[in-house]
């Protein structure tokens, strides 16, 4: 027992550790900490070192951490500017389910795809990640920018919009709707507005012994966590997204007078939970697979990353919104989400794409989700560059990646004197152990040794 406990907090310090050093190197390169947090996923796989083996609590501790972060984007959402943007934000969830759907039809027609499949991938593609997404907008500060609010607006309706798309792919497998689910989505789409309203006009909600759990430190995040997976479990009984109630939670203690007690007591619990979240998603790298099939995969990422941009950024611009905010908000979602897992292996279990599929939108999908802030840097950089006169490919490349380059190379150059230094001390440990094996086999030999050749010599004498 005590042995297995030992193992057991072993890889936890591993897992940590890892974390911690992948996270930092990011963060020395001005990217988000949750790349190298997949990085970290990726050494401690199957596919590098397999330190991590059972992936069923990391998946399970990665759910609540989608949950957590949910909750807590919903708590600082200054709801009276996303009132303003409910309308065009629901088209746009339309319109960008129903192109993803056509395209893959499309592409289907040409492959041979089934109905089904195309469906189940056009689904896939429409989906951004809630949890990339938000990760980005906050490191990058344009969260409660018009921007910002444009795409937090859009993942919550792509997150409502789960649940008819498991009934759809329900319908298609086996020919019949669930009205109970359809009622349950609209009822579910009236509370949400009913209490966005509430809230935007200045209504207030007064929780019940609030102040008091408040003003305890230990209290305050014991009691954000009930309230959120609470919730969170509540609305998945009801046949909804846990998101959504996760969500929702969210709102109601955004509103009240704990907020900034909360928020301060759920973040630290939010970043443990979150790493959990990307570290999963690097143990799901199959290098093997993606090698097999680099056609297939890199043509669907390349769907996702340009063809999703410039279809966001279109639909964006027909429903009114400027080319710098439509573009900004496009690149924010341009990757694939994590509700995009649920959706394959709802696919897989109805008999709409088979395990090489599946195994395909896992592999698309965790490129896109490793080299989204790559695109959001690359992207964000050539808006910023469209009023500089560029002449060359290599001097535009400078002038997006030169700051990485530069620091890439100041590293390289202080450690080269730190490695060569290192390799003279080891050259020199080494030249000393072969003088002392040298010492030792040159040894003057002792007396019984001298003996033995004595009578080696003697009987050579005889002979």
């Amino acid at each position: 027992m005590e042995e297995i406990a030992h193992s057991n907090l072993t890889g936890i310090a591993i897992v940590a550790l890892a974390a911690l050093v992948c996270g930092m190197a990011m963060e020395r390169v001005r990217q988000p900490a949750f790349v190298g947090y997949i990085l970290a996923g990726l050494l401690l796989g199957p596919t590098a070192f397999g330190v991590v083996q059972d992936r069923v609590q990391i998946d399970a501790l990665a759910d609540l951490g989608v949950l957590m972060l949910l909750f807590v984007i919903a708590m600082e959402l200054p709801l009276r500017l996303f009132l303003k943007l409910w309308r065009f934000v629901l088209l746009t969830t339309l319109f960008q389910v129903a192109s993803a759907t056509i395209v893959m039809l499309i592409v289907s027609m040409v492959l041979g795809w089934s109905l089904g499949m195309a469906v189940v991938l056009g689904f896939v593609v429409a989906l951004s990640s809630t949890a990339v997404a938000l990760k980005i907008l906050e490191n990058t500060g344009e969260l409660k920018s018009r921007s910002g609010l444009i795409a937090v607006g859009v993942l919550i309706a792509q997150d409502l919009a789960f649940v008819p798309m498991i009934l759809v792919l329900g319908l298609i497998a086996v020919g019949e709707a669930d009205y109970q689910g359809l009622l349950a989505l609209a009822g579910s789409i009236i509370v949400l507005a009913g209490l966005l309203w509430y809230l935007a006009k200045g209504g207030r909600i007064t929780l019940p012994l609030m102040a008091k759990i408040t003003a305890d430190k230990d209290l305050t995040p014991v009691t954000g966590l009930a309230l959120c997976f609470g919730a969170a479990a509540l609305s998945g009984l009801l046949g909804l997204s846990p998101a959504y109630g996760a969500f929702l939670a969210g709102l109601v203690l955004g509103n009240s007078r704990g907020r900034r007690a909360m928020i301060g007591g759920v973040r630290p619990i939010q970043s443990i939970l979150m790493m959990v979240f990307f570290l999963s998603i690097g143990l799901l790298i199959d290098f093997r697979f993606i090698w097999e099939n680099i056609g297939q995969v890199l043509f669907l990422l390349f769907v996702v990353t340009i063809f999703k941009t410039a279809m966001t950024t279109a639909i964006l611009k027909f429903l009114g919104q400027s080319w710098p905010h439509a573009f900004l908000a496009s690149v924010m979602l341009a990757q694939i989400g994590e509700f995009s897992f649920l959706l394959s292996r709802a696919g897989l279990q109805t008999g709409l794409i088979d395990d090489d599929v599946m195994r395909l939108v896992v592999a698309v999908t965790v490129l896109s989700l490793a080299l989204s802030p790559v695109w959001v840097v690359t992207a964000r950089r050539l808006h910023d560059l469209t009023r500089v006169s560029i002449s060359t490919f290599g001097e535009l490349m400078k002038i997006v990646y030169g700051h990485e380059a530069d620091l890439l190379a100041k590293t390289v150059t202080k450690a080269r004197p730190q490695a060569a230094l290192a390799a003279r001390r080891i050259g020199d440990a080494i030249q000393k152990s072969k003088g002392v094996v040298g010492s030792v086999t040159t040894k003057k030999p002792g007396k019984r040794q001298e003996d033995k050749s004595k009578s080696a010599a003697k009987e050579d004498d005889d002979a």
